[in-house]
């Protein structure tokens, strides 16, 4: 009996993750996605617990779906970065930088499923701020983005030619910095990392 195909969202909205290395502008739609809040710089000790925090929710939820029939990839990790009032991240220290890291996932992941899957990490004795997991539904519209390829603490270029891009377009910029992470930083060297940049837009 052949197997079911595994649902990929990256392949399903494949043409919300164009990643040339040039700006360019995307459609994108509502998205769902399992989601943890912090505050500090990614460098921190939090962040990086929030990040395992994160994944094993994630695959958590994905390992009780295969078994029961409905088997899909995780996604990458996402994260969105502001600052207190709402500034560019770039104009504020890393440690005093907002976050919300997200791995998106099928609309038909419910809320008994994240539920179900804290119990069962709980049950298993792994730790982990699992109460702060929760559901986000972004719908950016509209953005202006671009593939870094090099490290994270380089990307001012790569805005800074997005910023540009979207001026010579009419737009603005509106809404959180956010960062799609292709590579893993544990594998990849710092200057073969690739990341999807995006920033919504409005006239």
């Amino acid at each position: 009996m052949p197997t079911a195909e595994k649902l990929d969202l990256y392949k399903v909205h494949k043409a919300e993750y164009v990643a040339p290395k040039k700006p360019v502008l995307v459609k994108t739609a509502r998205a769902k996605y399992l989601s943890i809040t912090g505050r500090g710089a990614p460098a921190s000790a939090e962040f990086r617990d929030s990040v395992g925090t994160l994944y094993g929710v994630a695959y958590t939820i994905k390992m009780t779906r295969k078994f029961a029939g409905n088997d899909y990839r995780v996604c990458p990790l996402e994260g969105f970065y502001w600052g207190s009032e709402g500034e560019d991240v770039a104009t504020v220290e890393p440690k005093d930088w907002n976050w919300t890291l997200v791995i998106r996932v099928p609309d038909f992941i419910q809320p008994r499923d994240l539920a179900q899957a804290v119990t069962q990490l709980r049950a298993k004795g792994k730790t982990g701020e699992f109460a702060r997991v929760e559901f986000t539904s972004v719908d950016e519209g509209q953005c202006v983005q671009m593939l870094h390829v090099g490290p994270y603490d380089q990307e001012r270029k790569t805005v800074d030619q997005m910023l540009d891009f979207a001026r010579q377009k009419g737009l603005t910029c509106r809404g959180k910095h956010h960062e799609i992470y292709l590579s893993d930083p544990n594998r990849v060297p710092p200057a073969r990392l690739r990341t999807i940049l995006r920033f919504p837009v409005a006239a």
